[in-house]
């Protein structure tokens, strides 16, 4: 335990790794200061890319304090330990992008004409969320839904095309939107 009158910058790696072990937060603040760029950095240069480094540093820095009766010194240092640490939840965070990009290709594949090549992961998770949701529909209210807005068409061109009067095409407009609004989370606007 490191005392109130202890600069925590002026203290060695094996006592930090000590208090670390021991739970002392002046420690671990310490260790995350002094290791949370290398930690970065690492995973910034396998990522490529800022934020998910962020997350995997957070991840390292997690692990470390749930698993930190785990370190061993006569191992090797802090930093070492942390870059294993780091190494691990980097090669975690590579399969899951595959995972994801794996899922992605599926939905396009699944969905090809609902989705278009240039579609992030986010807009072709919607669509395809979306469609479901759609289907649970009643025939009705899917085909006027359907009609506005993948053809888009107006509510008098629906009850042109299905032969059903203009205010039943409106009321399975209304009520095809609360549904899915409800289903959403989102808030549907009746009218």
């Amino acid at each position: 335990m490191l005392s109130r009158d202890v600069d925590p910058r002026e203290v060695s790696d094996a006592v930090l790794a000590d208090g670390l072990v021991a739970g002392d937060v002046a420690c671990v603040a310490e260790v995350y200061r002094r290791w949370s760029p290398l930690v970065r950095g690492l995973a910034q240069r396998a990522l490529g890319d800022r934020f998910e480094a962020e997350d995997v540093m957070q991840q390292v820095f997690l692990a470390a304090w749930r698993g930190r009766s785990g370190y061993r010194r006569q191992l090797g240092p802090p930093a070492a330990w942390l870059t294993g640490i780091a190494r691990h939840r980097v090669a975690d965070a590579l399969a899951a992008r595959g995972r994801r990009a794996a899922l992605f290709e599926a939905a396009v594949a699944r969905h090809d004409g609902m989705v278009a090549r240039g579609d992030g992961m986010g807009q072709v998770v919607e669509r395809v969320t979306l469609s479901q949701e759609l289907a649970r529909l009643p025939s009705t209210q899917r085909t006027v839904l359907r009609l506005t807005f993948y053809e888009d068409l107006t509510q008098p061109q629906i009850a042109e095309r299905t032969g059903w009067p203009l205010g039943t095409v409106k009321s399975h407009a209304r009520r095809g939107m609360r549904r899915l609004g409800g289903r959403l989370g989102a808030a549907a606007d009746p009218d």
